[in-house]
């Protein structure tokens, strides 16, 4: 599995960013699509990630801010940024995880930086 990540880019607070994360195979067939991020000088952190079954869960300082889906007939996983903040600042990666007979298998995308300006 492959993952492209995009959608990054300076943004003032208060604004808003989508990012992308194409897959080269169907997103249906992933368990587990999540973005995370990290900041300089800190450890990669869990943002968000999206089932299978569509199921969501949030770093506890993004809820309310930040909403994940996926479109299967794009093969793509969309977090979609609102009301950020200059702690949002990092490199956001897009992750994908797989279970298959019991083996779990790790992808991982390229970042895309997020820079956001007081």
């Amino acid at each position: 599995v492959q993952l492209q990540a995009s959608g990054g880019g300076l943004v003032q607070a208060g604004g808003s960013l989508r990012l992308s994360c194409a897959a080269s195979v169907s997103t249906f067939s992933i368990d587990r699509i999540a973005w995370y991020r990290q900041a300089p000088g800190k450890q990669r952190e869990l943002v968000a990630a999206i089932s299978r079954g569509g199921n969501t869960n949030f770093a506890d300082s993004v809820k309310g801010r930040f909403t994940i889906a996926r479109d299967n007939a794009k093969n793509t996983v969309y977090l979609q940024m609102n009301s950020l903040k200059p702690e949002d600042t990092a490199v956001y990666y897009c992750n994908a995880v797989n279970v298959v007979r019991g083996v779990l298998t790790d992808y991982w995308g390229q970042g895309t930086l997020v820079t956001v300006s007081s």
